[in-house]
């Protein structure tokens, strides 16, 4: 059954190359993000690895950690971490689940259920092990993307859905086309204007079902 937003993540026990726990433990009460790839030591893989590396401080930020998952052990987590770290220039602090059982790839829908790992097996058969999927602190499915192997993963795009969700969540509004923090959000069609008064000040209405208001405090 594939996995649909507002659905609870799996709460599996996963290994990683920084020990062995339980994937709703590990979220605890902040968001999460868990990022997945066909295989290690693949070049397009590599790079975006590195991104998350970079990006550390603005994990932090948010109160949001990464997980990475690869269908491969932890030994060559490790070792390709290594390369992560050269590519990138920062530290790779951040766990990778050697999925080689592919448990974490089939509880997420990434593959099939019948699916398994040939010998001598390349990238493409995990292909769609190429997935984003961001948890809120409540374990549950609240945004979800799918790459091909060839595009590499925009994490600057991932970070501003990222604010979307925690504004949205936390300020009970919407966020608009190409919205970036601070510019304007959207006042949800369930709240009357008496009550979008009340509540978010001077809105814009541009639309019957359409009201901008300045993103709250």
């Amino acid at each position: 059954m594939a996995l649909r937003i507002n659905d609870t993540v799996p709460n599996l026990t996963v290994t990683t190359d920084q020990g062995t726990f339980s994937l709703h433990d590990w979220i605890g009460d902040s968001w999460a993000i868990l990022f997945s790839h066909p295989k290690d030591f693949t070049p397009v893989c590599t790079t975006e690895f590195s991104a998350v590396a970079q990006l550390a401080d603005e994990w932090e930020k948010r109160g949001t950690k990464v997980i990475g998952v690869s269908v491969d052990g932890v030994e060559d987590h490790k070792k390709w971490k290594g390369d992560i770290e050269t590519f990138g220039g920062a530290a790779a602090g951040f766990p990778i689940i050697a999925d080689d059982g592919l448990e974490v790839s089939k509880a997420f829908d990434m593959l099939p259920a019948e699916a398994y790992l040939p010998d001598g097996r390349t990238p493409a058969d995990s292909a769609t092990v190429r997935a984003v999927f961001i948890i809120g602190p409540d374990k549950q499915l609240k945004l979800s993307m799918t790459y091909p192997m060839t595009v590499g993963r925009n994490f600057a795009e991932i970070l501003r859905a990222l604010d979307g969700l925690q504004t949205s969540t936390g300020k009970g509004v919407a966020t608009p086309a190409n919205w970036t923090p601070g510019g304007d959000v959207i006042i949800p069609a369930t709240v009357s204007d008496e009550d979008a008064k009340a509540k978010f000040g001077d809105f814009k209405k541009v639309l019957p079902y359409l009201r901008t208001t300045k993103e709250p405090a």
